[in-house]
């Protein structure tokens, strides 16, 4: 009986020590599967997150690689717009496709508010994300849903959201590029919520995403920058639906970076932002910078990364402004978020899926679990890959408005 007990016993202690060298040997041929269980999405894409800057209430993760792809056959909306290899106009326009020599049709018998036509003339895909500004027109507008617009397409009708509550009248039918994204509180209404009204009350600062912290300190506090070029200015969401009425009649929310001081208040901030960016990673070696993860105050809730350093690059200064302006509508805490909060921040969403595409053209995908909301725009050609990854603390769970 005794005999037969050990030698149960020394089988199972047998198979236990088998079971735990094969566990160790697959974590160390595998050191990607291992690092998986902590940052999946990091490792499986080849990202890693570099050491943060923070200044007032933003903190920003770089997200750099050694695997930078080729994105040069894609151009972007504000590129195509200054060279006038695309065109956006108000339905209903007559205009034409000078270089073709066609007049486009008409997708209906006047200007629509949350369509437009647009036309890509140029010789490569267009890249249009959710929350660019194109100015002009009826009124100004934002891009409703990131696509991809494949080279000598025909004019096609273009979702949009207004962004310019109160006018209707324009000299010219055509857009210009602004140069400009909507800040996240506003862009998340497009991009997520796909909501004409809640976009309207998130650029007047109504909207319950504006202005929002994280419980840590007092929320009746704001951000203000001191600035050489204009006195200083806090920002709240009340002042910023101030600035709006007061200085822009037609609700303009480019009026929000024009208005002085407020505009030059974001410039100071986006410049320092910017000089401790810059020195933070000037020492990156066979690494470049494709993305970041925004958190204000402890609250990591946003990031933008991109196939390309190339395509970051491009995007980065109107990014950079749109998170600055989000920053100085939140409370002014000291508190940051750790580089474990942003890495938590990227796992792998599990949730509804939403997909859209143009065969061959691109791929959108939507996947939303609790208040994280994760969109995808992938390229079909010349060969499948992601040019651009959002993750969104989304929804009405944040904590305390700025007043």
């Amino acid at each position: 009986m005794h005999a037969n007990r050990r030698s149960i016993l020394g089988i199972l202690v047998v198979a236990v020590v088998i079971s735990l060298g094969a566990a160790i040997a697959v974590a160390n041929l595998c050191p990607r599967a291992r690092a998986s269980n902590r940052e999946p999405a990091l490792a499986q894409l080849g990202w890693r997150l570099a050491q943060p800057v923070t200044y007032e209430n933003l903190t920003i993760f770089p997200v750099v690689t050694s695997q930078d792809a080729d994105t040069s056959e894609f151009a972007t909306l504000d590129q195509a717009l200054a060279s006038g290899e695309a065109v956006v106009t108000e339905e209903g326009s007559d205009f034409r496709r000078t270089r073709q020599g066609v007049v486009p049709p008409r997708f209906s018998t006047g200007a629509q508010v949350n369509q437009l036509v647009f036309i890509n003339r140029g010789k490569r895909p267009l890249i249009l994300l959710a929350g660019e500004v194109v100015s002009g027109g009826h009124q100004d507008r934002i891009i409703g849903k990131d696509r991809i617009v494949p080279a000598g397409a025909p004019p096609l009708p273009l979702d949009v959201f207004c962004v310019e509550h109160g006018r209707w009248t324009g000299a010219s039918e055509q857009f210009s590029a602004a140069q400009m994204m909507v800040h996240p509180s506003v862009r998340d209404k497009a991009a997520v919520d796909q909501d004409q009204s809640q976009v309207w009350a998130a650029v007047r600062g109504e909207a319950s995403g504006v202005g929002v912290g994280n419980g840590v300190g007092s929320t009746s506090e704001s951000v203000t920058v001191e600035s050489t070029a204009a006195p200083a200015i806090p920002l709240s969401s009340r002042n910023l639906s101030q600035i709006i009425v007061q200085d822009a009649p037609t609700q303009s929310y480019q009026k929000i970076y024009k208005s002085s001081p407020v505009g030059a208040s974001v410039d100071t901030f986006a410049a320092e932002i910017q000089r401790r960016f810059e020195r933070e990673n000037s020492g990156l070696k066979g690494e470049r910078v494709v993305g970041v993860v925004v958190a204000f105050g402890m609250e990591v809730a946003w990031s933008d990364i991109f196939a390309s350093s190339e395509l970051f690059d491009s995007y980065w200064p109107k990014l950079l402004r749109s998170y600055v302006v989000e920053a100085m509508t939140r409370p002014g805490v000291r508190q940051t978020a750790s580089l474990d909060d942003a890495r938590d921040f990227l796992r792998p969403a599990n949730g509804h899926i939403e997909e859209e595409s143009e065969p061959g053209i691109y791929r959108w995908r939507k996947q939303s679990e609790g208040r994280l909301a994760e969109i995808e725009l992938d390229a079909l050609a010349p060969k499948p890959f992601t040019l651009h990854w959002l993750r969104v603390l989304h929804g009405d769970g944040r904590l305390g408005l700025v007043e």
